[in-house]
């Protein structure tokens, strides 16, 4: 009798999960419904902070190109980077590109400066003159909201946290996510793809 009561509550017990289950799949809550309208669809719908701690919406660069990188003065790749980014900015600025770099320093402490001598470095020494925005983390508890977007819509290879300095992420015109690049691809390899979202050739 003990074995038989055992045997009819596991028996309910399997399907009363598989009831919750079905439920579950088949009438997704509202709520996740909610979130799933409510999830952002473009970087425009971001408000960021520049190098000065003003609040910048990324719907100001409506319609233009982005390539989003998060830089790093003392990192091996800094000097080729910035040296390849500049080229493509001085070419491609007038056709409605534009590139934003997010100082971070979570990977091996490469970019412990304050925002004042982060801008200090990357406008003198490697005369970027594109801009500059408020340090951030890219990974973690505390990752940007646009970070936590990029990368969910571009997971990497083996997880989708950032894997080092200078991780790229190009944009379309309209906010869209459309490729991620690893830190050692050489901006300069991804030109054919900005000039693709750009209508040139």
């Amino acid at each position: 009798m003990m074995h038989w009561l055992r045997f009819t509550n596991l028996v309910s017990l399997v399907f009363l999960g598989f009831a919750f289950f079905l439920y579950f799949h088949i009438y997704p809550s509202s709520s996740h419904q909610n979130m799933a309208e409510n999830a952002p669809k473009s970087v425009y719908e971001f408000t960021v902070k520049d190098i000065r701690g003003n609040d910048v919406s990324l719907s100001e660069y409506s319609g233009k190109v982005l390539l989003i990188v998060n830089v790093a003065s003392k990192c091996g790749l800094t000097h080729s980077n910035y040296k390849e980014l500049n080229v493509l900015y001085e070419k491609y600025k007038n056709q409605g590109f534009e590139i934003l770099a997010f100082p971070c320093n979570q990977f091996a402490g490469q970019e412990p400066g304050t925002n004042e001598h982060i801008q200090e470095v990357a406008c003198t020494m490697f005369k970027a003159e594109f801009p500059i925005f408020d340090k951030v983390e890219v990974n973690g508890k505390n990752s940007a909201p646009l970070y936590k977007f990029l990368k969910s819509v571009k997971g990497g290879y083996f997880g989708d946290a950032i894997k080092w300095n200078f991780t790229k992420f190009l944009v379309d015109k309209e906010g869209k996510v459309v490729e991620r690049y690893a830190p050692t691809t050489s901006p300069l390899k991804i030109e054919k793809d900005i000039q693709k979202l750009l209508g040139s050739s």
